[in-house]
């Protein structure tokens, strides 16, 4: 029989262990090792059939038990100081409290996923875990954030394999009431008032209802939205059905949900606690980009009656926008007659649809604009803007140069934080032992990590081999798992027991797989992979993982061409293929590879942040430098894999990466890893168990290396600090200097540009003269720069003008350029001004120099915000 019916009944817990059930809904339990072990310690058993999901736990042990538990001193002590610690962790002053006034007493953070833990499945891979690790390490270091996302009812796909090995997608569907959540409610004398509930107008007098959910993520509150309602129709209940699981439609009214919603739900949050209002929105990829309008809707439709131009230059300057594709086919794009029909049913009423358009339209040079592109809208939206890892805000800024016409792209205003990763989440608890005895204190998260270098080879390499051995018992229960489901019988899969070896040289690759990040170019000579994990004395064993877009038969086909080939009996020892990568999965899988490869197309790898989790815990990387890889490789903490010449072909290419992949696995990667460790005597028997006179010392040098230099370099703490400091306390700076006495500055800055707008197609540079220099120049000349500008309306409080001079190349094109500000010499009437400026020429070779005018206002972050520029 089958129920018609199912919910989740919520355990009643004695009172003398009752704080169980804050332990197991504040999700700090999922990065917290004493509390995951205070559940285990409970009942193992119970521990282990819940997946080690505190909630579910509680659910399954019975009240016999748990009366029995609440009657044990010793159980409750442990219960009781294991939330007074919780309750220190919450209150106590962190590194952000520190900080001084001036740092935003609240940031709200929008990402379509959030990656916490395998329990909340609200994420599909990077995106998302990397949202993930922000709230968590925001919780560490006390930086006040709230995160808002969508609350899907069946989260990411689960991913089998068929016979035949094609992707197979299943969408389980989640009871909000058995997750880790909070529903908020209106406030009532029982705390059972009714469920809190934000609307839109959607097209044809339709509303769309979302109730609220919370999680709290240690410190950080995660507030998501929620459409599966009943005063919703079978559409609008949809609409949070799973993540990226539509597209049109369905995928922008998510979008609406999450930007528009989510600044609603805020508002809600704020009058529910009395928690402060945001001083900072950070928008985490165009997905979000939406709660921009809705800012600016709330400051024409309130008391400060503010004009569109206004309400936009207030809000712009507190936010923040983190672009994460380097590709212009991964950003959200819909049609431009698409957003006028739902704005036109009253989303934003107080703000003119013409001009809602016009903030996503392509308007500029090999745009198209009757496309409405969410990137384009976030970055007009926001006074700052980033890419995620040095390399990726260079291609950002040639991606999005169109935006700022006449500008050099090293010019265009986006910046760049390198993604981190959250060091307790991803680090093992071997090393976290390790680091405890080593280092001292929380030293795995905050410590010295340089005292890697204190500890002995030996205890190195036997804990290296302790995290491999528990690889390969994952992936052979995992493996026999999968092939069940494939539909094989349990007397076919006698060989699960004897896949991977502990003591051969483990490589993992676990990633999305979108065809450029190329899961199959180690297949690319099957005979020489084989060659590679079949070798006599220095084999190599392959772990992979990843999923395809459900939509993605490119992708898919990648997938089935690997399992095909480890489905092979004669390498099936060496190399796995394991369905439904998670991060539970990944908790194992980083840890217990010795090289972590990755192999995208370079420049397409926005930060890549698996390879970080992979170094936390000794790992070396083996990477196309690509990423966050580009910015950090440095010879001693694993290898480069080189890239062919732009001009190959696709096909080219990948011939000539993959063979520098091979060459490299067989003349480096593997002789250092078994250096020492294949004795005389191993022969063609294979690699030695080892003793300690088979360690691999050049090995084990760059490891301690990996860990001494990459672990503060790669960890979210450093991320968050790199936030703060650089975007954060900037935007709440400005968003303050903004909205002060009244909007004074915003309504200023709103009629100064219009002026300039207006203005500026008749600002134009008249003559240049320069002076002091001789028909033999030399370094140490003084160069006199005389500029004619005519400026028409505007004054020269309105504009910088520079001489910009550097290296000049064969066409003119200046290298290595250094400014100079051009100043304001005389005013020769009808508009028309002198600016004067020396310079030193400094360096030898072609000189060249040019004059250029820029708007300036001291609300503007940058000199191309505007994208406004006069060059002579």
């Amino acid at each position: 029989m089958k129920a018609i019916r199912r919910f989740t009944v919520r355990t009643v817990l004695p009172e003398p262990i009752r704080p169980l059930a804050r332990l197991a809904t504040n999700l700090r339990w999922s990065w917290h090792r004493p509390t995951r072990e205070l559940f285990a310690g409970l009942n193992p058993r119970i521990w282990a059939e819940a997946e080690h999901d505190p909630v579910t736990f509680l659910g399954l042990v019975s009240r016999e038990d748990l009366h029995q538990l609440a009657d044990d001193p010793d159980v409750v002590a442990r219960v009781q100081e294991a939330a007074q610690d919780l309750d220190r962790y919450l209150e106590q002053p962190r590194w952000y409290q520190g900080l001084g006034e001036d740092a935003p007493a609240s940031i709200a953070y929008f990402s379509p996923e959030f990656g916490i833990t395998e329990v909340l499945p609200q994420y599909s891979g990077g995106l998302g875990i990397l949202a993930g690790d922000h709230l968590k390490a925001a919780s560490d270091l006390g930086v006040p954030l709230i995160g808002v996302g969508l609350l899907y009812q069946a989260g990411y796909f689960k991913q089998s394999l068929s016979r035949d090995a094609w992707q197979q997608e299943t969408y389980p569907v989640l009871d909000p009431d058995g997750l880790p959540l909070t529903l908020l409610r209106e406030p009532s004398e029982d705390g059972n008032g009714s469920p809190i509930q934000i609307s839109l107008p959607l097209p044809n007098g339709r509303r769309l209802l979302a109730r609220i959910w919370r999680a709290d993520v240690g410190r950080v509150p995660l507030l998501l939205l929620d459409s599966n309602v009943p005063g919703n129709d079978d559409a609008a209940r949809n609409i949070t059905d799973r993540l990226y699981g539509g597209g049109g439609d369905h995928r922008l009214q998510q979008e609406l949900l999450l930007g528009m919603g989510g600044v609603k739900a805020l508002r809600v949050y704020q009058e529910l606690t009395g928690s402060p209002a945001p001083e900072v929105f950070h928008t985490n990829e165009g997905h979000a980009g939406f709660l921009g309008i809705e800012r600016i809707q709330e400051l024409m439709a309130g008391d400060q009656a503010l004009t569109f131009d206004e309400a936009l230059a207030a809000g712009r300057a507190s936010t923040v926008f983190t672009t994460h594709t380097p590709v212009p086919a991964g950003i959200d794009r819909f049609e431009i007659a698409q957003i006028q029909h739902f704005f036109q049913a009253g989303l934003a009423p107080a703000v003119p649809v013409d001009r809602i358009l016009g903030l996503g339209r392509e308007n500029f040079e090999n745009g198209n604009p009757s496309v409405f592109n969410m990137a384009v809208m976030g970055l007009r939206l926001a006074q700052r803007a980033n890419g995620v890892a040095k390399l990726h805000g260079v291609v950002s800024r040639g991606m999005f140069s169109a935006l700022w016409p006449g500008f050099d792209q090293s010019e265009v205003p986006i910046t760049s934080v390198t993604n981190g990763v959250h060091v307790p989440t991803w680090v093992d608890n071997r090393i976290s032992d390790l680091a405890r005895k080593q280092f001292g204190g929380d030293a795995e998260s905050h410590g010295r990590w340089d005292l890697a270098y204190n500890v002995s080879d030996e205890e190195v390499w036997c804990l290296r081999r302790d995290m491999r051995t528990a690889l390969v018992e994952d992936v052979r229960r995992r493996l026999r798992a999968a092939w069940k489901k494939r539909g094989a019988a349990d007397a076919e899969l006698a060989w699960t027991d004897n896949v991977l070896d502990p003591n051969v040289l483990t490589i993992g690759f676990a990633r999305r797989v979108p065809t450029y990040k190329r899961l199959t170019l180690m297949l690319r000579d099957p005979e020489r992979l084989r060659a590679l994990l079949l070798h006599p004395t220095h084999p190599i064993q392959l772990v992979i993982a990843g999923k395809s877009h459900p939509a993605d038969d490119a992708g898919k086909k990648m997938i089935q061409e690997l399992v095909r080939f480890t489905d092979d009996p004669e390498v099936r020892h060496r190399i796995a293929f394991l369905p439904n990568y998670d991060i539970a999965m990944a908790r194992t899988l980083f840890p217990g590879c010795d090289v972590w490869l990755n192999n995208p197309l370079r420049p397409l790898e926005a930060c890549g942040t698996s390879g970080m989790k992979a170094a936390l815990n000794g790992s070396l990387n083996l990477s196309v430098l690509d990423g966050w890889w580009d910015e950090m490789y440095d010879g001693e903490n694993g290898w480069a894999i080189p890239t062919a010449n732009n001009d190959a072909s696709p096909e080219e290419r990948d011939d000539i990466e993959a063979a520098a992949l091979y060459e490299l696995l067989e003349t480096q990667v593997a002789p250092r890893f078994y250096g020492a460790t294949v004795t005389e005597s191993a022969g063609a028997a294979g690699p030695s168990t080892g003793g300690d006179e088979s360690v691999p010392t050049h090995w084990v040098s760059m490891i301690k290396h990996t860990l001494a230099n990459l672990g503060p370099a790669v960890s979210a703490e450093r991320m968050l600090h790199d936030y703060v400091n650089t975007l954060y306390r900037p935007a709440a700076a400005a968003g303050r200097k903004a909205v002060a006495n009244d909007f004074e500055q915003a309504r200023n800055l709103s009629s100064w540009t219009s002026k300039v707008r207006e203005a500026w197609p008749h600002v134009h540079v008249e003559h240049v003269d320069s002076l002091g220099v001789s028909e033999d120049p030399q370094i140490g000349d003084t160069l006199h720069v005389n500029a004619y500008v005519a400026l028409n309306s505007l004054s020269t409080d309105d504009v910088a003008v520079e001489v910009a001079f550097g290296r000049a190349g064969d066409s003119d094109e200046l290298d290595d350029v250094t400014l100079l500000e051009l100043k304001p010499l005389e005013d020769l009437g009808n508009g028309r001004h002198l600016f004067t400026g020396s310079l030193l020429i400094d360096r030898s070779g072609s000189f060249g120099y040019t004059v250029r005018v820029l708007p300036r206002h001291e609300a503007l972050a940058s000199k191309a915000e505007l994208g406004l520029i006069v060059n002579a």
